[in-house]
């Protein structure tokens, strides 16, 4: 009961402005809406575009519209859950982009074979089919937005004081990697295999596709278990939401690496050890179900702790509420 009191208590100073994460979501929106105007004449879907960002600051004004009515936690828990659940529509927005520009795969492709004489996304699975191993990969790619409610709720609830903070570190790492994903256009080894065909790339014949993947979605179906409940699970989100995009660096390695340092920074070691084998599960599971190349794990993992340090210095001052 104390803790519903406290959520809808009535603030006696509430925040006037905007939040930092929702002036980084703006940012975003501007810096994309001008390149959408430069390009406009290339994109297939530019009026649509458009229009998904005049309704994205409808929406963001009428929430603090009434966040300044009714001031309370409440609310300001609601303006960072709508931008955190709107980040599924900026995904394949990166899509609509960068297609525009010639596909990059045939060159990762081609350092991941001089790096490890191999391709480790078509020979992973292969080397571990059984059905319990591909179900914890599937289970560890399935907990990544699971992972990010968790770390951004136990924040709220435990650690209030810096909700704010965690938040844009959370928004703004991910709009870091959405501006790498316009400009490095990297579809990643289920969409440049399925395109180039299995035996070519077992072969080491890494073609360059050129602008294939700006009229062409096609990917391969995820190796595993295909009866496991973990499987299905991320063949319904690869259904609703995958497109040939966002591969260099791995996002979900990047931004599960920001949550980890947030939920060691936070000081509850349990929340840490919770989460830690998810994450090990999860940056095995970009690889095994063919989502990226190693090389693209690896950049997430290094580019994820640059991010977090970097945005909790910028955020130190200054993110408040």
């Amino acid at each position: 009961m104390s803790f519903l009191k406290e959520l809808f208590r009535i603030e006696k100073k509430p925040f006037k402005g905007l939040f930092a994460f929702e002036w980084v979501v703006l940012a975003y929106l501007v810096f994309t809406l001008v390149l959408i105007f430069f390009s406009s004449l290339r994109l297939h879907n530019a009026d649509e575009m458009v229009a998904g960002r005049v309704r994205i600051v409808f929406t963001t004004a009428a929430l603090y519209v009434v966040y300044r009515m009714l001031p309370c936690r409440f609310f300001r828990l609601a303006r960072a859950v709508l931008q955190m659940a709107l980040l599924s529509w900026w995904y394949p927005d990166t899509y609509e982009l960068n297609r525009i520009l010639p596909n990059l795969d045939h060159v990762f492709a081609g350092y991941e074979q001089q790096l490890f004489g191999c391709q480790p996304a078509l020979l992973f699975h292969e080397s571990c089919p059984w059905p319990w191993f591909s179900e914890l990969m599937d289970l560890g790619y399935a907990s990544y937005y699971p992972m990010i409610a968790l770390v951004a709720m136990f924040y709220f609830v435990r650690r209030y004081d810096e909700f704010l903070r965690a938040a844009f570190i959370i928004l703004a790492a991910f709009f870091i990697y959405y501006i790498v994903f316009i400009f490095v256009p990297v579809a990643g080894p289920t969409f440049y295999y399925c395109a180039v065909g299995v035996n070519d790339i077992s072969a080491g014949v890494f073609p360059n596709l050129g602008h294939y993947f700006e009229t062409n979605q096609l990917c391969l179906p995820s190796p595993g278990w295909d009866e496991g409940f973990f499987y299905g699970l991320v063949e319904d989100a690869k259904a609703a939401g995958e497109r040939p995009t966002a591969a260099f660096p791995s996002s979900h390695v990047g931004i599960s690496t920001v949550l980890m340092l947030l939920s060691w920074h936070c000081g509850n070691r349990r929340l840490f050890f919770l989460l830690l084998p998810l994450f090990v599960l999860l940056c095995l599971a970009t690889v095994y179900i063919q989502a990226h190349y190693v090389i693209d794990a690896l950049a997430g993992l290094v580019t994820g702790v640059v991010v977090y340090f970097v945005l909790f210095f910028l955020s130190r001052p200054k993110v408040h509420g």
